[in-house]
């Protein structure tokens, strides 16, 4: 049988949901523990050794999210799948940059799905492993090994459908207009013209004091603008995990994070590109290190004088065999001022200088595009 004697701790709140889950994970081979709230999923993983977890993000007591925090905490390494309604995907997110593997999305319709997960879930967890003991090197040779099975095969399906399906997919990915950080936070403003923006941004902590923060332009601008955010935000997502468990920093060199997604995407066979900034930001003494490819983006220091762009090197976009990254901008930021990124649009730098965040909004009236800003205290 495929699961015989993986070890599954179920962490689920519905019993009917839990019970067919617990069936088939039986039919599968698999020794399963079960535990109805987080709080209890803890008990039983302190006091049994699990190869797997699968847990529900919104549960009574204690919910996913707190509980796989806690859970990462005594093993970095632990192999987790997350299960989630469609309505909460910004806890989704979250839980993948914290150390997820995967995610299903309820109602799971198909439970051989939760069987290729886990299968996904410990390979990766294996390659892991295995890097680790190989000094931490990638293999480039396995592109999507650490992508989810979800991200890399359902969205996919769901794009070649149409438009709609696309614009679903790409709007779980966006934050909310305003995140507030321990120090810092984060105000956007993009502006979409079709169901697909074309422009995508995001922010994370790395640790207690770096965060990072880009904006990407896709090109061409169609529905595989959708599909190069979900990609784009997995990359990242795959080394901020890789930096938790102490084999990769790169999250903090721009210039090298920007080289390693230039060679995902030119491997992913979507024939997409994406001009984008990269802002890494040390919370300790504001020390700010950018990074930039392709053109159309700027980053900006906004001060009480107004924006002023920074001198950047030029290179080809992401995804050009000729894409060259080399240089980065560095600078301290002083009391008062922050760093954005956006285009080089007037209407957009007019909003931006109004303090006009507005997060994703559909609106002919303005030009596509948008800016983000990073402000620390």
């Amino acid at each position: 049988m495929a699961l015989t004697d993986v070890s599954v701790l179920l962490v689920e709140d519905d019993p009917v949901f839990s019970q067919l889950m617990r069936d088939f994970l039986d039919t599968q081979g698999a020794r399963v523990e079960f535990a109805i709230d987080g709080l209890q999923g803890l008990k039983l993983f302190n006091e049994h050794v699990f190869d797997v977890v699968i847990a529900d993000l919104n549960m009574p007591k204690m919910g996913g999210l707190p509980m796989l925090r806690q859970m990462m905490t005594i093993n970095p390494q632990l192999p987790a799948i997350v299960i989630s309604a469609n309505d909460v995907m910004s806890d989704v997110i979250e839980a993948l940059r914290i150390g997820a593997s995967d995610y299903l999305i309820k109602p799971v319709t198909d439970l051989f799905v939760v069987e290729a997960a886990i299968q996904q879930a410990l390979a990766s967890a294996k390659s892991e492993f295995a890097a680790k003991a190989n000094d931490g090197s990638d293999d480039f040779s396995q592109q999507f090994a650490d992508l989810s099975y979800y991200e890399l095969n359902q969205n996919l399906l769901l794009l070649e459908q149409n438009s709609q399906a696309a614009k679903n997919v790409q709007q779980q990915l966006f934050p909310a207009s305003h995140i507030q950080y321990p120090n810092a936070a984060i105000n956007y403003s993009l502006f979409k013209n079709n169901d697909v923006s074309a422009y995508f941004i995001d922010s994370t902590m790395v640790d207690d004091d770096h965060l990072v923060m880009y904006m990407a332009h896709f090109l061409p601008e169609d529905n595989r603008s959708a599909f190069g955010c979900v990609l784009l935000s997995s990359f990242v997502n795959d080394k901020l995990k890789r930096f938790r468990i102490g084999q990769s920093s790169i999250l903090l060199n721009p210039a090298e994070m920007l080289t390693y997604l230039n060679d995902k995407m030119m491997n992913s066979g979507l024939h997409l590109f994406a001009n984008m900034v990269y802002v890494c930001i040390d919370l300790r003494s504001f020390d700010t290190t950018i990074a930039q490819a392709g053109e159309g983006l700027r980053c900006y220091l906004r001060n009480v004088s107004g924006l002023a762009p920074l001198a950047l090197p030029k290179c080809q976009p992401i995804g050009s065999v000729l894409c060259k990254v080399q240089m980065t901008h560095e600078r301290r930021l002083m009391p008062g001022e922050s760093i954005c990124i956006g285009t080089c649009e007037q209407q957009h730098q007019q909003l931006l200088l109004d303090d006009q965040f507005k997060g994703l909004v559909f609106d002919k009236t303005i030009v596509a595009g948008g800016f983000m800003q990073l402000d620390v205290s």
